[in-house]
């Protein structure tokens, strides 16, 4: 690990100036998939501008149709709340699903979802569901927000505050974990809101991406049949020691059909 400043902001605007400020500062929030890369010396930030002493930033809040995250709120706050159990189950199975216990006990959403990590849940959370990341200049839709291998639509010192999700009709996720890692090997969030569907899909490429053949097929017919003979090319697809293309993409399918049928 290379040396850096370590910086714990007193706001987020104070952040995202010590983040202008020096272009080669990162945040810190969890630093579940940041500190691990600093330790292999992957990345060298010459600041770390600490979030976790901004408590406006932490908490869940629900309203009739939209369940608001805050960037810092905890992978396990989000699988243990009632709100998010009552209003999207789904969210909070994929929150209790990240890593192991240390991990689901520090990582945030915030800090996920911008490392955008292609094997990691939220993502697909967020696209499936069709979530909007608020950040302290803009609103993004998610379908927006990632945009490429640990690729965001963040602008420099743009720092994300929450994330809001319109509360579905009925949502579900299913995962093929990697047993070490708990990342994705192939994960699938369906969701269906006034009759729109979603199919998003992490793991299987360099970044989250939907599935509109799937999509349209369930807008027809929302059950695991209607999207049995539908596949995902292999080309371009993740082939590694874990999985080769030809598998991710027959998996796609699997865990697709399983996540509607895990619809609730």
């Amino acid at each position: 690990m290379y040396a850096f400043t370590y910086d714990p902001a007193a706001s987020v605007e104070e952040a995202a100036e010590k983040l202008r400020k020096s272009p080669d500062a990162n945040v810190l929030a969890g630093g579940m998939s940041l500190i691990p890369t600093m330790k292999l010396r992957l990345s060298s930030p010459s600041d770390l501008v600490d979030l976790n002493g901004l408590t406006e930033l932490s908490g869940i809040t629900l309203t009739d149709d939209t369940l608001t995250i805050g960037a810092m709120t905890r992978h396990a706050e989000v699988a243990a709340s009632a709100d998010v159990q009552g209003a999207i189950p789904a969210l909070a199975e994929l929150a209790g699903g990240i890593g192991d216990v240390q991990v689901r006990n520090r990582g945030t959403i915030g800090g996920s979802i911008c490392f955008n990590d292609p094997a990691a849940d939220y993502p697909a959370g967020l696209v499936g569901l069709g979530a909007t990341v608020h950040t302290s200049e803009r609103d993004i839709p998610a379908d927006e927000f990632f945009v490429s291998l640990f690729e965001t639509a963040l602008n420099s010192g743009e720092i994300v505050t929450s994330v809001s999700f319109p509360v579905p009709d009925k949502a579900g996720w299913s995962k093929f974990a990697n047993l070490a890692s708990r990342f994705a090997i192939v994960a699938v969030m369906v969701s269906s809101q006034g009759g729109a569907v979603r199919v998003a899909v992490t793991g299987a490429k360099d970044c989250v991406f939907r599935v509109s053949e799937m999509e349209q097929a369930l807008s027809d017919d929302f059950s695991p049949s209607a999207i049995e003979g539908i596949n995902v090319a292999a080309d371009n697809l993740n082939d590694d020691h874990y999985a080769d293309a030809e598998y991710r993409a027959h998996l796609i399918t699997v865990m697709a059909k399983r996540a509607v049928a895990a619809c609730s």
